[in-house]
């Protein structure tokens, strides 16, 4: 069972640590964005993790390229059968040719898309992240009214984008921030999360003590929401195994 946990940014990546009653560090690599987290002995300090993060950098990046790999060699042909996230739960696509603007409804565990039979994939998956982008617009508003008088600080500008490497990002000097499209396909506790947490940003920059202590204030259960951002692990390197 993890005693800690903390923030790190190495060479711009960062890096969810994990301190744990064990013998050897290990470092693993999630997919859909590539994070990073470490599951450190409880005698390491900062700098021996961030020491072993550098050390193994050339074989993060490359297990984060092979993720990004896999995501465009599976992406969706927009066709019946396929399965597609919202809001966390998993629906079966059913196409229906119509002509007309493209557009998606649900209906049990059932996704519609009414779309003309001579759209290409590329326009479906166009419109289909409009339309989650629409559903973040609807929510996000919601969730930054309740939360910003519990931190304190407004949000000037918020933006909606499809991020590589972040679920959220945040510039503290404009309050402006950055949420992932991807959003859209988890469970709405994520959202939530992201939002505080990008929130919390703004009162403090970087991902240290007082980060973890601010968010554990204003968000207890952050770390259960934040694990299931980043389940299934693409790939681990262990160190020091005999």
């Amino acid at each position: 069972m993890s005693t800690a946990s903390a923030y790190l940014t190495v060479s711009g990546i960062d890096v969810d640590v994990i301190y744990k009653n064990i013998k050897n560090l290990h470092i693993a690599v999630y997919p859909p964005l590539g994070r990073v987290r470490v599951a450190a002995p409880e005698r390491l300090d900062d700098d021996a993790i961030r020491l072993a993060v550098v050390q193994r950098l050339p074989w993060i990046k490359k297990q984060r390229e092979q993720l990004r790999s896999a995501v465009r060699q599976t992406e969706r042909e927009m066709v019946t059968g396929e399965s597609h996230y919202v809001w966390g739960q998993r629906y079966r696509l059913n196409v229906v040719n119509e002509h007309g603007r493209i557009r998606f409804d649900i209906t049990g565990k059932r996704l519609t898309l009414h779309a003309p039979e001579a759209s290409t994939p590329d326009t479906r998956r166009e419109a289909m992240d409009d339309w989650y982008r629409s559903a973040l617009k609807h929510e996000i508003p919601e969730l930054l009214a309740k939360w910003q008088p519990i931190i304190g600080r407004n949000v000037a500008r918020w933006t909606v984008r499809r991020m590589k490497t972040k679920w959220g990002s945040c510039n503290r000097e404009s309050a402006h921030i950055w949420f992932n499209l991807e959003l859209g396909k988890k469970h709405p506790n994520c959202l939530e999360y992201i939002v505080v947490h990008e929130m919390t940003h703004l009162l403090e920059r970087n991902h240290n003590d007082h980060f973890t202590e601010l968010m554990d204030g204003f968000l207890p259960d952050w770390r259960a929401r934040r694990d299931e951002l980043n389940t299934a692990p693409l790939a681990e390197e262990n160190w020091g195994k005999k």
